[in-house]
């Protein structure tokens, strides 16, 4: 509170006062009393945190909107492959916008720069983004964004195994309740999907390690080149390997015989879904910073279980309410005891 910051300055003040009024002259006493009653600069307003906290929720809800329409485009008979290389064909040039915006008046890349670029850009979004569609295809996108929410506990242990960083008995509890959640919704998704769940589950859990790896990793270059520059650099990486991976595996004439209704959706998977909460999230930690704009993500998961139920019709049982009770929990724990 900016009226809180005035009082000690004034309360010196006025022990400035007392401490000389004693043993001092008369005109030391006067010059001190003015001093102290002389007001002080106004303070700066205090810029308001719902624009940020706006962002944040919108970039989050965003972001979880991808599993919905991959789940709704699978319905439409498009493969994985085919999937992921219209939503990075749409956000190619976005993406390339981005890093020569963010890059304007810096200094060119150097090989180191883009052999790390190349290898986030591999980890993070190429390699991620493929498992977690290819994971979409056997198990609900509720259950999908509740393994990706496991992503600060898997940061937490590959810099245990990685760089030996201490983990504490706190975190120890916290990764056991969020995996303890995870279990727990896990039996649902058996249950209902039977063996492809295992195999989905796996194929999302590894989209997880592979983005945790990026987090790891990405520290330097983020201080060297800024996160939106490196972002709109690595995705336009990631961009051009998924497309080449379509053009490997699959005929080009492949690309033109979807529905048009695949397109449509590849088109807001990119722009609504990819894109624009890229640019959100940034806006908000730039608010907010990146602590609370992590908390107020925590609304991810509830609005993918809220739109799955609503747009797809996933069964919303106590089992998957306890289980991303528990996730929540976990990941809320361990982020106040790191």
């Amino acid at each position: 509170m900016r009226v809180g910051a005035k009082l000690p300055q004034q309360v010196r003040n006025i022990a400035a006062v007392r401490g000389c009024w004693r043993g001092c002259s008369l005109s030391t006493r006067l010059q001190t009393r003015i001093g102290a009653m002389t007001p002080l600069a106004p303070s700066r307003p205090v810029a308001p945190l719902w624009p940020g906290l706006v962002l944040a929720m919108l970039g989050a809800v965003a972001f979880s909107g991808k599993a919905i329409i991959v789940k709704l485009a699978y319905r439409h008979g498009v493969d994985a492959v085919t999937l992921i290389m219209l939503r990075m064909l749409f956000a190619l040039p976005l993406f390339v916008a981005l890093a020569l915006w963010a890059g304007r008046g810096k200094a060119a890349l150097t090989r180191r720069d883009w052999m790390a670029v190349m290898g986030l850009g591999f980890s993070g979004y190429y390699l991620a983004s493929f498992l977690d569609f290819a994971g979409l295809a056997y198990i609900s996108a509720s259950f999908e964004r509740l393994i990706l929410y496991l992503n600060p506990t898997i940061v937490l242990l590959l810099g245990w195994l990685l760089f030996k960083r201490r983990v504490t008995a706190r975190q120890l509890v916290a990764l056991a309740i969020s995996y303890a959640g995870v279990l727990l919704v896990f039996g649902q998704e058996l249950h209902l999907q039977g063996a492809d769940a295992l195999l989905g589950a796996a194929l999302v859990f590894g989209s997880a390690i592979s983005y945790a790896i990026y987090l790891l990793y990405s520290g330097e270059e983020v201080k060297r080149l800024g996160a939106l520059r490196l972002t709109g650099l690595a995705t336009t990486v990631a961009c051009l390997l998924c497309i080449a991976q379509f053009l490997v595996l699959r005929p080009l004439s492949s690309a033109f015989a979807v529905a048009p209704q695949v397109l449509w959706l590849s088109l807001l998977n990119a722009t609504l879904c990819t894109f624009a909460p890229v640019l959100m999230v940034m806006m908000a930690i730039e608010r907010l910073g990146a602590t609370l704009a992590a908390q107020t993500g925590m609304i991810g998961p509830m609005s993918t279980i809220l739109m799955g139920a609503v747009i797809l019709g996933e069964p919303f049982t106590p089992w998957v309410a306890a289980g991303t009770l528990l996730v929540l929990s976990g990941v809320w724990l361990l982020t106040k005891w790191r």
